[in-house]
């Protein structure tokens, strides 16, 4: 896979994506991951980005020239743009396994009060949010993203059954895990782990997971 970023603040990917699972998946060949900063295509001295919103209002907005110039010059035909703001939809694990299947996907990161709307009119293929809450720019957005897409890459876990039982895989939380010692500081570990019991090991971790997300998660069951 090759995933391109976009961004006013390539600095701030420096440490995320070259740590862990990310920094294996590269070093694998697994992902061609590249920054690039906005301002590469801009063309005054002061390397403008942003100006006033027409209408009045506050804040400055991300200019169309140099997001179009960017984007056209780094995508090619199998390419998915996504512009990441407050005003996308909602990323969660489904939408991972989706971009997970792409060839290469171009991340356009928004700052300021976000993107003249003749970007995501023209240029977008999807806009996503990782959450009902404002961040400052879209790096942090970016980085969570990235890092979730990796994991699902084949071979980026080592062992490709470690993404099948996580929470979110089957629109549940995961169930509670337990290592060694069995007791500690009082606290034991359920019988049933100790079992040997696949067949009821499997049976009580499913219970286990619906239980969970019930209580907590009661909307991905499609309850309020």
């Amino acid at each position: 896979m090759k995933i391109d970023v976009l961004t006013l603040f390539p600095g701030m990917f420096a440490g995320p994506l070259d740590e862990s699972i990310i920094k294996r998946a590269r070093d694998a060949g697994l992902m061609d991951l590249q920054l690039h900063q906005l301002r590469d295509w801009t063309h005054d001295r002061h390397k403008t980005v942003d100006d006033r919103p027409f209408g009045g209002g506050p804040g400055m907005l991300l200019k169309p020239e140099p997001i179009f110039e960017a984007v056209e010059s780094l995508a090619r035909e199998n390419t998915r743009v996504i512009l990441l703001s407050p005003s996308g939809r909602k990323f969660d694990q489904s939408i991972a396994r989706e971009l997970a299947r792409q060839d290469h996907l171009l991340f356009v990161t928004g700052h300021y009060e976000g993107f003249d709307e003749r970007i995501r009119e023209a240029l977008a293929d999807d806009e996503l949010s990782v959450g009902d809450y404002v961040l400052t720019n879209g790096a942090l957005p970016a980085m969570v993203v990235i890092d979730a897409v990796t994991r699902l890459l084949p071979g980026a876990l080592g062992d490709d059954a470690s993404s099948q039982d996580e929470s979110f895989s089957h629109g549940l939380l995961e169930y509670p895990q337990y290592t060694r010692p069995a007791e500690f500081r009082g606290m034991k570990v359920p019988e049933m782990l100790l079992s040997g019991n696949h067949a009821e090991i499997a049976k009580w971790r499913a219970e286990q997971a619906w239980l969970r997300t019930k209580e907590r998660r009661r909307d991905l069951m499609g309850e309020a």
